[in-house]
């Protein structure tokens, strides 16, 4: 959903948007990633959704995506939508005293407009912190320690969940814990190492 909605409105955005200076600072990045023209809106738009088809881990095209998905939520045309499992399980886990914080290739302001705006209302007062592909890539165990040392926590002393093998495999080479999520739809996990695997959030007891 949120991506389609990236690729639907990249190019009006770029177009419309293409003066602020955040906005061009981002597009300058991705040209310089892409080859593109930063000053020209739709084929600077088409080399960003050809990063999107490829799932490419672009920073400057998680940051343009954020920036089109604050419009979405803003305006009501998108609502996020996360398991049932996933809100009591925050709220457990937040009141209960521990650090919930969110890892993502998506960027930092496109977490907190996520977790802001899901089908069952503001999940952020669960969250401590965010970290994206700023913090260094997904699939590098040298990332993992950084989030520890910013948590000011042992690598031991955290549990890790995705449902990707190889960012599970670089955060157990870290040190942390680690859990596979298994949610419909998803694809084979990948991976080298075996992790615990768990269906629902309800199932990771404190």
């Amino acid at each position: 959903m949120l991506f389609t909605f990236a690729k639907e409105h990249v190019g009006a955005f770029l177009a419309r948007h293409g003066g602020d200076p955040l906005v061009r600072d981002i597009a300058a990045q991705l040209a310089a990633e892409t080859g593109a023209d930063a000053g020209d809106a739709t084929r600077l738009a088409l080399a960003a959704i050809d990063l999107m088809n490829r799932d490419v881990k672009s920073t400057p095209l998680k940051a343009l995506q954020g920036l089109i998905w604050r419009g979405g939520f803003e305006s009501g045309e998108l609502v996020a939508h996360v398991f049932d499992d996933v809100p009591p399980a925050l709220e457990q886990w937040s009141n209960s005293g521990l650090d919930v914080r969110i890892y993502s290739s998506g960027s930092n302001e496109a977490q907190k407009l996520f977790f802001g705006h899901t089908a069952f209302g503001d999940l952020t007062p669960h969250l401590r912190g965010h970290y994206d592909t700023t913090t260094g890539p997904k699939r590098e165990a040298a990332s993992y320690a950084t989030i520890a040392a910013d948590m000011g926590l042992e690598p031991r002393q955290i549990l890790f969940v995705s449902d990707i093998g190889a960012e599970l495999d670089a955060a157990r080479q870290a040190g942390m814990a680690t859990a596979l999520a298994l949610r419909p739809g998803n694809r084979e996990p990948g991976g080298l190492l075996d992790h615990e695997p768990v269906s629902s959030f309800a199932e990771i007891v404190i």
